[in-house]
């Protein structure tokens, strides 16, 4: 792993890092020294490790809940080579989109074409993060939704070491299977109103995760328009599960 910058503001720093070929960012405490959990943030579609809501998130968990925060580009996505499948991908789900469609299968397509290499992507990030001081071997929680959510469920399935995720707004599309692999406790969110992933597909989603316990959080609007309450809801949710 190597750090290519640090600056910290308000409480938090922040440390961009590569670990080989995956370029992310590690939020911590400032003067953090000892160990504390440590919270995957999983990015949209064609959004990066640094975007707005990512950065705002992973500095409120930070600040407020001292945790630990890595973000990284999944495939294909930020400072990352983009493969030709998924240029064409997305340039066709953009002009659906943009005729009125909603191209549900279009979207399972997208994330399937860089779930595979995320999965192993954040295992090395876990493995590297945990050996600096101020992170420590600790529990580790993942939080994700659309894209995130479709990267995050493989990821639960397969690493033991994530004890807890909050998830959501994506169908059930291609990841039934998958999800009933999950038993981590979940927090799951659901926009009613959503015009990319139907309600119906959302609800099948969570009723797939194999989690015992698990809790469905619903609220009106679009598919961007999870209410800013949501995250100290996370911070809770977090700070019970991951101490």
């Amino acid at each position: 792993m190597r750090f290519t910058s640090q600056t910290s503001s308000d409480g938090v720093s922040e440390q961009l890092f590569t670990l080989g070929e995956i370029p992310g960012v590690l939020w911590t405490p400032e003067g953090a020294a000892d160990a504390r959990p440590l919270i995957l943030m999983g990015h949209g579609g064609g959004q990066h490790k640094q975007a707005p809501g990512v950065l705002a998130r992973a500095r409120r968990f930070a600040a407020d809940g001292g945790f630990a925060v890595a973000a990284i580009d999944a495939p294909n996505h930020g400072d990352r080579p983009k493969d030709e499948r998924f240029v064409q991908a997305t340039t066709e789900f953009r002009t659906r989109m943009g005729s009125g469609e909603n191209p549900a299968a279009l979207v399972a397509a997208l994330h399937e074409l860089v779930a595979g290499q995320a999965v192993a992507d954040w295992q090395a990030v876990i493995g590297a993060v945990q050996e600096l001081d101020g992170v420590g071997a600790g529990p580790v929680g993942y939080w994700g939704v659309s894209l995130g959510c479709g990267l995050g469920v493989p990821l639960l399935a397969a690493e033991p070491r994530v004890r807890a995720a909050v998830l959501g707004l994506l169908a059930v599309d291609g990841l039934a299977e998958t999800a009933a692999q999950v038993t981590a406790p979940v927090r799951f969110l659901l926009q009613w109103d959503d015009h990319l992933v139907s309600r119906a597909g959302g609800l099948a989603l969570f009723d797939a995760l194999a989690s015992s316990e698990k809790t469905l959080h619903a609220n009106p609007g679009k598919h961007g328009d999870v209410p800013p309450f949501e995250t100290d809801s996370a911070l809770r949710f977090f700070a019970r599960h991951l101490g």
